[in-house]
Order: structure tokens, then C-alpha cells, then sequence
């Protein structure tokens, strides 16, 4: 492959101009060339801002992926259509960054690692969050023992009052569902992977719509409109995993509570413990003595990436494209990601059914 890489972006809206078009803008080896979206003005605007000159524009994600030239495709799309268009992409012969969550059920995420099995393309998933400093740095503790087998482990994705208002969030039927699998899917993959735990056993979880129905409520984007909130105010999972491990996921949007807590997650293991409250902080015994101890992470560089000013989003788009020129493995995996869907799908249905969900 060339060692500039043509990314097209379908979907041009609040994630896409967040987080990716800007991330890869700042790549010198990967430039935009083509842009999709339903609404043809929101891709126009993406391509005069992020577009290299003479970029083109589409409203059908099927005509832009007749383009020969295209390497890669950003698919930054409703949860309802990332199969689809990751499938039809990998079967163009385009490598794929698909935004978080991989799908909205399991069926579908395995038919997309099906077909970058059978294309033999790359598929990454858009966890962004397993790119930031701390992440990285406890990663590399865990990896050489510090924390000893880790056990327990902790998802938190908890808002006060922080509903999004705008776009598709409250509809069940493009998203999926609401702050489960919008913020709590950050928090359970940055767990699993930090753990290197993907073997559930069991699942149960609870779902509650006890504050969506509320009028003129007070929320940091405004007031929700009681009629539109089709999907969960807060959600709450236990996993059981095969070595016996246990992970508790909690997500909310709106729940009364003080502490708050978003990408965040809290591990113990036999030789110490970390979490992420105020930085990253790390606690353990010593000479009979308990410590605990915060993380300076604006003293030095980890080894594992280049450069303390780089984001995590920076960071996500320069390894993916480095991952499609130098023909590595992503950081974040489809079989990873896949775990992280299962267990989400395994919540919402033991809330729904009263039962526990067991995995083969």
C-alpha cells in the first residue's frame, strides 16, 4: 500500500466531527477524499473543512464505496447501520474504523468479523479510551505483575444528569439503547482489556426507566423530551467471567447521584488494586503497611506510544493508520469488541427476562 492512505468518511455528524475528521486530519500519511452522509449539506461541510481539494461527496454510502481509490472507511453512522456498512465496506475491499459500539447485537458484530475474515481487510472498533495515558500506563503495570491476577473488576460510566438531546440517542430502535451501550460500552472494554479477560460465563443485569417520564428535568444539555426517551435512564450488569472473575458495569445518563464517573474503571487483583478517581491511583500492601499511591503522568512517556501531547483520539487514528501501512494488528480487535457487545446484549435481555444469561 502507498504510504498515503485515502480514508472515506460516512456519516458526518457529531462524532465524525468530534473526533475522527479532526484526529485523521492531523495524520500526514492519510488523507480524506471522500465524504457521506443523508444529508448532503453536513457531508459538503466535512469535505470543504477535513477534505483534501476536489474531495467528493455522496448521500449513498453504496456509491462511495465504488471508489477503487479508497483504503480505508470511517463508518461514524447510527448503531443500527454499523454492520451493514462495516460488511458491504470490508466487502469493497476497504479496511474499516467502525464507531463504538461494534453493533447492536451480537449476530451482527460476528457477521462483521466474519467478513474481514473472508475479505482479509482490517477492522478495528472506535474505543478511544484504551489510548489515553492512564490506560496505557496501567496496562503496562498490569502486564508485568503489579496488580497479580486480577479478580474484581469495576465498569463506570455513571452521569448525573447528562442525556443527550440531540440526534438518534433516545431512539431503542438506531441506538440500541441508552447509556449502556452508548457510555457503558467505554467503560466495560477499557475493563476487559486492562484485565485480558474476554471468557464470560454468566450475566445479570438491571435496567431502569425511572427518571425518562420527567418534565422540564434538569440536564446538562436541557431538558429531554419525555415522549422521545424510548431507551434506559440507567442500566447496571454482573459478570461472572469462566476463571471466576467478577465484573460489576454501571452506566446511567440520569440517576441521583453525587460521584461521577464516565470511561472509567476500577480493578483489584492479588498483588494491588487501580482506579481512575482523580487520576490514576494505585493501592497495595507493603512491609505490613497498606499505601496508596496517584500517578504523575505529565513526568515522562511511556514506552508504548510517542508523544505526551497527543489525545487519545490523536493517538487512536496515527496506530490504526499505522496498523493498515505497516500491516500490524489494531490495538482494539473485532473478537475483543465482540465480548464487549455480547455482554451488553446479555444485560438488556436478563433485565428483560428476570434471568441470568449463560454463554456457551
Amino acid at each position: 500500500m502507498s504510504k498515503t492512505v485515502k480514508v472515506a468518511i460516512i456519516g458526518c455528524g457529531g462524532i465524525a466531527n468530534g473526533k475522527h475528521m479532526p484526529a485523521l486530519s492531523k495524520q500526514k500519511n492519510a488523507e480524506m477524499i471522500a465524504f457521506c452522509d443523508i444529508e448532503k449539506s453536513r457531508a459538503e461541510e466535512a469535505a470543504e473543512k477535513f477534505g483534501v481539494e476536489g474531495a467528493k461527496v455522496y448521500t449513498d454510502y453504496k456509491e462511495l464505496l465504488k471508489d477503487q481509490s479508497i483504503d480505508i472507511v470511517h463508518v461514524c453512522t447510527p448503531n443500527d447501520s454499523h454492520s451493514v456498512i462495516t460488511v458491504a465496506a470490508l466487502e469493497a475491499d476497504k479496511h474499516v474504523m467502525c464507531e463504538k459500539p461494534m453493533a447492536k447485537t451480537t449476530e451482527q458484530a460476528q457477521e462483521m468479523i466474519d467478513a474481514a475474515k473472508r475479505t482479509g481487510k482490517k477492522l478495528s472498533i472506535a474505543y478511544q479510551n484504551r489510548f489515553r495515558n492512564d490506560s496505557l500506563y496501567l496496562k503496562q503495570l498490569i502486564e508485568e505483575g503489579d496488580l497479580g491476577d486480577i479478580y474484581y473488576g469495576k465498569a463506570i460510566a455513571l452521569r448525573r444528569r447528562g442525556v443527550p438531546t440531540w440526534g438518534v440517542f433516545l431512539d431503542e430502535e438506531k441506538q440500541g439503547g441508552g447509556p449502556l451501550i452508548d457510555i457503558g460500552t467505554h467503560a466495560l472494554d477499557l475493563t476487559l482489556w486492562l484485565m485480558d479477560n474476554y471468557k464470560p460465563k454468566s450475566v445479570m443485569g438491571s435496567v431502569f426507566h425511572k427518571l425518562s417520564n420527567r418534565e422540564n428535568a434538569a440536564n446538562d444539555f436541557g431538558p429531554w423530551d419525555p415522549e422521545e426517551f424510548k431507551v434506559e435512564d440507567s442500566a447496571f450488569g454482573f459478570v461472572t467471567m469462566e476463571n471466576g472473575a467478577t465484573i460489576q458495569v454501571e452506566a446511567s445518563w440520569a440517576l441521583n447521584i453525587v460521584e461521577q464517573g464516565e470511561a472509567q474503571t476500577l480493578l483489584a487483583g492479588t498483588e494491588g488494586g487501580a482506579d481512575m478517581k482523580n487520576g490514576l491511583r494505585l493501592n497495595g500492601e507493603k512491609l505490613s503497611r497498606l499505601y496508596d499511591q496517584n500517578i504523575n503522568l505529565n513526568a515522562g512517556g511511556v514506552a508504548f506510544f510517542e508523544g505526551s501531547s497527543e489525545t487519545e483520539s490523536d493517538r487512536e487514528a496515527r496506530m490504526w493508520i499505522e496498523a493498515v501501512t505497516e500491516d500490524k494488528e489494531p490495538l482494539v480487535k473485532p473478537e475483543q469488541a465482540l465480548v464487549v457487545t455480547q455482554i451488553l446484549e446479555a444485560i438488556y435481555e436478563s433485565a428483560r427476562t428476570g434471568k441470568a444469561v449463560y454463554f456457551d
